[in-house]
C-alpha cells in the first residue's frame, strides 16, 4: 500500500475544496457585551423608561433632578456588577483552557512523517496512529489494527477494536451509535490506546462529527427560568402600576372637580390653573408607578449571584453563566451521563471471591496468604501491563490495567525483583482462546488467567479462603458468576498446575485461585448525592452509549431504578416513539442506552417543552449539544473543551456532590430573591397606598422624590447584600421544585407582601391623623436660632412643626421596612435564627440606620455640604420623644407578622 501521503501542492487544493479541520470555539464574552445585554432585562426597561418619564417632567420643572439620576445610577451600577460577574467566570474558565497545549498529529506528506497541529489537517491526509493518540478527524483505517477509546464520543469506556478497510470502503453517512464501535470507522475526539495504524481522512472541521455537534451548539440557548419568571413579574408590577397610576390621575381629576365645586366651576379657574391641578395630578401618577416598580431587585439579583458565583468555587464548582447557578436550583429533571459522572469511569476490580462463592474483600484479601500470592502471581506474571515511574499503569488493555491497580504498585514490584518468580515461558491473550498463561520453572507451577468458561472446563478443583485445596460445586459457582453478569460485571477466573504449559491449551490439573468481577463502578459518593437530588424531587435519568442491560444494572447499583415503575429504554425504543408518546412517560424514565447526541438534544426538549426546568451533566462530546440546549449544563472538570464550552457550570472536581451543592445554592439564591422581594413589595405597596390616599387625607407629599430615592437606592441595595446572603440551609433540598413559568409571587408570599403592606399603611396614617403624634414635635428647643433663621429662608410655605413630623414620618417607614427585614428571613417564627451565619445582616441594619440619623441630623452640623444634603432630602431634626415613639411603632412590623404566621398556620420554625 502506498503510504506517501499527500504532497503540500494537495494539502493547499485540498483545503481550498475541503475545508480546514479548525473547529470555530464560542467568542469570548466582553464587559461590554455583557454590559448592553444587561439593557435587555424587562425590570431594567422599565426603570429606564420611567427615568426618561422623570427627565422630561424635570426638564419642564415639574418634577426633582434627583429622583431620574438616581434610578439611572442603579441601572447602570446593575449592569457593571452583571458585566463584571459573568467576564470574571468566563475568564476563569479561559485561563483553565489556555493551560493546555493545542493537540498535534503525525501526517504523512511527501512521503515523510510530520508532527502538524490537528487544526492543519485536510480531507486526504494520511495520519500514522499510535498508542495514546488522539483521532484528529473522520476517516477510516487503511492500514494496520488498532483499540481506540471513543468514550469522549459515545460516553463508554470501552475498547474497540479496529481493522485495516478494505481498498474503495465508503465510511457510512448516516451515524449511529453503532457506527462508533464498527470496524474500520474513526472519528474525530477518540484515543488510540493500543496498536498501530493509519487514518485516511475522510471528513475535516464542521463536517466531522465533532464539528457537526459544535454547529448544533450554535442554536439560541432558552431563557432561564430566572429570566422568564423576572419578566413575569415584571409584567404584573407594571400592570399594577399603570392601573394604578392612571386610576389614581383619573380619582384626583375628579377630586379637583368636587374640591372646585362641579365641572363648571373647575374650568373657570382658567387656563394655567387647570393645567397645574392636571399636572399635579399626573405628577401623583408618576410617582406611583415610581412607588410600585422594586428598583433594586436587578441590583439585588446581580448582587447575589455574584456573591455566590465566587462561593462555589470553594465547593469545586466553575461558574461560567452566573444565572446558571440560580438555575441549578430550579431543576426538575437531571439528565446525567454515565461515564466519569455517576461511575469512575476506568474499569476495576469491585469483587474478589473464592471458586465456592466465598468473597473476600480487597482489606482482608492480605490475611489469606496463599490465595493472596498465587492471585499476585497469576496477574503479575501474567499481563502486558505495568507501572511506570510516576506510579502509572502502562500498557495492556483496561482489563490488565484493572488488575494490576487490585494487586497494587507494592507487591508487582516485589514480584517483579523476585528472581524465583522469573517466567520462563509465556503466551499472551488472544481472541480464539480466551485466556493467557505463563510457565515459572522455579516454582513449578503454570499460571493462568482468562473466561471462567475455558477454566471451568477443565477445573474440578479451587483453593479456598485458608488455602486448602477442594472439589468445586459447579452449580453453586455458575449461581455466582450469573449474578455478577446480572450486575453488569465482567468475570475473570485465575488457576494454576503443576505440570508444564501446553501453548494453547489448559492443563486437566488446574486448580481454580478465585475470581473477580470487573467494572466501571458507581461512585459511592454518587450514590448519595443522586439519593439527596431525588429528595429535593429532580428526576434523574441516566443518559449512556453503553448497552441496555449494562445500564440498568449501574441505574439499579446508583438508586436509579427502585420499582417496576422505573423505565429503561434503548435508543431505538426511544426512537420508534413519537413526542407525544415520550411525553406521556416521560417522568417514569430513569435509563437511557445506546444513546446518540440526539437523543439527549430531544429529550432536553421534550422536558423543555413540558415546562419543566432541564439539567444535563457530561464530559465527552457527545454531551456537548445536550449540554448547550439544557438550562443549565454541567461539565465535568476531566472533560474535553467542547464539553465546558457548552455548560453553565464547570464541575471542577467531576463529582456528582458538587451537583448537588450547586442546587442546594441555586436553591438559596432563590429563597433569598424571594425573601429580597417580599422586604421591597411591602415598602413599595405602601408608599402607593399612602402616595395615593395620603392627598385625599390633608397629607401633601407625605414622602418626598429624595425619600423614594433613598428607598430605591440605600434601602435595596444594602438591603441586597443583607438579605442576599442569608445561609445556604439543608431544609431547601426538600422543597418541591418549580415550574419554568412559576410567578416569582405566591398566594402566601402575596398574603404576607399585603397584610404587612397595609398594616405600614395603617401606621403611617395613625402617626398623621392621631393627634398626640403631631404633638411630640411642637417645641424647636433642640435647634439653634441659626437653623431656625435658615430653615424660615430655604423652606417658607412649609411650618417647621409640621417638617418635623414629616421627617419623623421618613424615619418611621424605613425602620418599619428594616424591622420586617426579620420578617421575611424564615416563613415561621424563626426569625433570628443562623443570624451568625449571615453577620453581615445586623451589620447593614444598623448602617442603614447610622446613615438615616445622619440625614435626618444634617442640618445641625454648621457645614455647606451637610445643609445641602439635609435640604435635599427635606429633614428637619427632631427631638428624643419622637424617635422613640417612632422606634416603638417600627417594631410592632414584628408581632404583627408573627400573629399573622399563627393565624395562617405557619408560624414554626423551618
Amino acid at each position: 500500500m502506498d503510504l506517501k501521503g499527500l504532497t503540500s501542492q494537495q494539502v493547499e487544493e485540498s483545503r481550498a475544496k475541503n475545508g480546514s479541520n479548525a473547529i470555530p470555539e464560542a467568542e469570548p464574552t466582553t464587559f461590554l457585551k455583557e454590559f448592553l445585554e444587561t439593557f435587555g432585562d424587562p425590570m431594567i426597561k422599565i426603570l429606564l423608561a420611567i427615568a426618561a418619564l422623570m427627565i422630561v417632567m424635570a426638564i419642564a420643572g415639574l418634577a426633582e433632578p434627583y429622583e431620574p439620576i438616581g434610578t439611572i445610577v442603579a441601572v447602570l451600577i446593575v449592569a457593571f456588577v452583571s458585566a463584571k460577574t459573568n467576564v470574571a467566570s468566563d475568564q476563569k474558565y479561559i485561563e483553565l483552557k489556555e493551560s493546555a497545549e493545542k493537540d498535534k498529529c503525525k501526517a504523512i506528506r511527501d512521503g515523510a512523517t510530520n508532527v502538524i497541529e490537528v487544526d492543519d489537517v485536510v480531507t486526504g491526509d494520511l495520519i500514522l496512529l499510535q498508542s495514546g493518540d488522539k483521532i484528529p478527524a473522520d476517516g477510516v483505517l487503511v492500514h494496520g489494527n488498532i483499540k481506540v477509546d471513543n468514550s469522549a464520543l459515545n460516553g463508554e469506556a470501552e475498547e474497540c477494536k479496529k481493522t485495516a478497510a478494505e481498498p474503495g470502503f465508503e465510511m457510512p453517512t448516516d451515524i449511529t451509535g453503532d457506527t462508533f464501535v464498527d470496524d474500520h470507522s474513526l472519528f474525530r475526539g477518540a484515543v488510540c490506546i493500543d496498536g498501530e495504524g493509519y487514518l485516511d481522512v475522510r471528513q475535516v472541521g464542521l463536517k466531522t462529527m465533532m464539528g457537526k455537534m459544535a454547529e448544533e451548539m450554535n442554536e439560541e440557548e432558552p431563557d432561564s427560568p430566572l429570566k422568564v419568571k423576572l419578566a413575569k413579574l415584571a409584567n404584573q408590577i407594571s400592570v399594577f402600576g399603570y392601573v394604578s397610576a392612571i386610576i389614581i390621575a383619573i380619582v384626583y381629576f375628579i377630586y379637583f372637580i368636587i374640591k372646585a365645586g362641579g365641572p363648571s366651576e373647575f374650568f373657570a379657574m382658567g387656563a394655567p390653573a387647570v393645567i397645574k391641578k392636571i399636572v399635579d395630578g399626573v405628577s401623583i401618577a408618576i410617582l406611583i408607578v415610581v412607588c410600585a416598580v422594586p428598583e433594586g431587585l436587578p441590583l439585588m439579583i446581580s448582587l447575589v449571584l455574584m456573591q455566590n458565583t465566587s462561593k462555589m468555587l470553594d465547593h469545586n464548582v466553575l461558574v461560567r453563566k452566573a444565572v446558571g447557578i440560580e438555575t441549578a436550583g430550579s431543576l426538575n429533571v437531571l439528565f446525567s451521563d454515565k461515564t466519569g459522572t455517576i461511575t469512575k469511569g476506568k474499569l476495576e476490580v469491585v469483587e474478589f471471591f473464592t471458586a465456592d462463592g466465598e468473597v473476600i474483600p480487597n482489606d482482608k484479601l492480605a490475611g489469606c496468604k496463599k490465595v493472596k500470592e498465587l492471585l499476585d502471581i497469576s496477574i503479575g506474571k501474567n499481563t502486558q501491563s505495568l507501572f511506570d515511574g510516576n506510579h502509572n499503569v502502562i500498557g495492556g488493555n483496561f482489563t490488565d490495567q484493572a488488575l494490576m491497580h487490585f494487586i497494587g504498585e507494592a507487591d508487582f514490584n516485589a514480584l517483579k525483583d523476585n528472581k524465583e518468580y522469573e517466567v520462563t515461558t509465556y503466551q499472551g491473550f488472544n481472541s480464539a482462546n480466551k485466556f493467557s498463561q505463563s510457565r515459572i520453572d522455579n516454582l513449578g507451577k503454570t499460571f493462568y488467567k482468562g473466561a471462567p468458561e475455558r477454566l471451568l472446563a477443565k477445573a474440578t478443583k479451587y483453593l479456598d479462603a485458608d488455602g486448602n485445596i477442594k472439589d468445586i460445586d459447579m452449580d453453586k459457582l455458575n449461581a455466582k458468576i450469573d449474578a455478577l453478569a446480572n450486575k453488569a460485571m465482567r468475570v475473570l477466573s485465575f488457576g494454576y498446575s503443576e505440570k508444564p504449559m501446553v501453548e494453547n491449551e489448559i492443563n486437566d490439573d488446574v486448580v481454580i485461585i478465585g475470581l473477580v468481577g470487573i467494572r466501571d463502578d458507581v461512585r459511592p459518593e454518587a450514590k448519595e448525592a443522586i439519593k439527596e437530588v431525588q429528595d429535593a424531587g429532580i428526576q434523574v435519568v441516566m443518559i449512556t452509549g453503553d448497552r441496555l442491560e449494562t445500564a440498568k444494572a449501574i441505574a439499579k447499583d446508583a438508586g436509579l431504578i427502585k420499582s417496576d415503575n422505573d423505565i429503561a429504554l434503548s435508543s431505538a425504543e426511544l426512537n420508534k416513539m413519537s413526542d407525544d408518546e415520550v411525553k406521556k412517560i416521560v417522568r417514569d424514565i430513569r435509563v437511557i442506552a445506546r444513546a446518540l447526541p440526539t437523543d439527549k438534544s430531544r429529550m432536553v426538549r421534550i422536558c423543555q417543552e413540558m415546562n419543566l426546568v432541564v439539567g444535563m451533566t457530561g464530559d465527552g462530546v457527545n454531551d456537548s449539544p445536550a449540554l448547550k440546549k439544557a438550562d443549565v449544563g454541567f461539565a465535568m472538570g476531566s472533560g474535553t473543551e467542547a464539553a465546558k464550552e457548552a455548560g453553565e457550570i464547570v464541575i471542577l472536581d467531576d463529582n456528582f456532590k458538587s451537583i448537588k451543592d450547586a442546587i442546594l445554592y441555586g436553591r438559596t439564591i432563590y429563597n433569598n430573591i424571594l425573601k429580597f422581594c417580599k422586604f421591597q413589595l411591602v415598602i413599595n405597596v405602601a408608599a402607593v397606598i399612602v402616595s395615593a390616599i395620603g392627598p385625599f387625607c390633608g397629607i401633601e407629599e407625605p414622602l418626598k422624590v429624595t425619600h423614594l430615592l433613598f428607598v430605591n437606592l440605600v434601602m435595596d441595595g444594602l438591603g441586597a447584600i443583607m438579605l442576599g446572603n442569608e445561609p445556604a440551609l439543608e431544609k431547601y433540598m426538600h422543597e418541591k421544585p418549580r415550574r419554568r413559568d412559576e410567578s416569582i409571587i405566591s398566594k402566601p408570599m402575596a398574603t404576607q407582601i399585603g397584610i404587612m403592606g397595609a398594616w405600614l399603611t395603617v401606621l403611617s396614617f395613625v402617626f398623621f391623623k392621631v393627634p398626640f403624634f403631631a404633638s411630640l414635635f411642637e417645641g424647636t428647643g433642640h435647634l439653634s436660632q441659626k437653623y431656625l433663621d435658615s430653615y424660615s429662608n430655604t423652606f417658607k410655605d412649609l411650618p417647621i412643626e409640621e417638617a418635623m413630623h414629616k421627617t419623623a414620618y421618613f424615619v418611621l417607614f424605613i425602620l418599619a421596612a428594616l424591622f420586617n427585614g426579620f420578617n421575611v428571613r424564615d416563613n415561621g417564627f424563626g426569625i433570628f435564627k443562623n443570624l451568625k451565619l449571615n453577620p453581615g445582616f445586623i451589620k447593614t441594619m444598623l448602617a442603614i440606620m447610622g446613615v438615616q440619623c445622619l440625614i435626618v441630623n444634617c442640618g445641625l452640623i454648621p457645614l455647606a455640604p451637610f445643609q445641602w444634603i439635609g435640604n435635599m432630602f427635606s429633614c428637619v431634626p427632631f427631638g428624643i420623644k419622637g424617635w422613640v415613639v417612632v422606634v416603638l411603632m417600627a417594631l410592632t412590623m414584628i408581632p404583627v407578622d408573627l400573629i399573622r404566621k399563627s393565624l395562617s398556620g405557619s408560624g414554626k420554625a423551618e
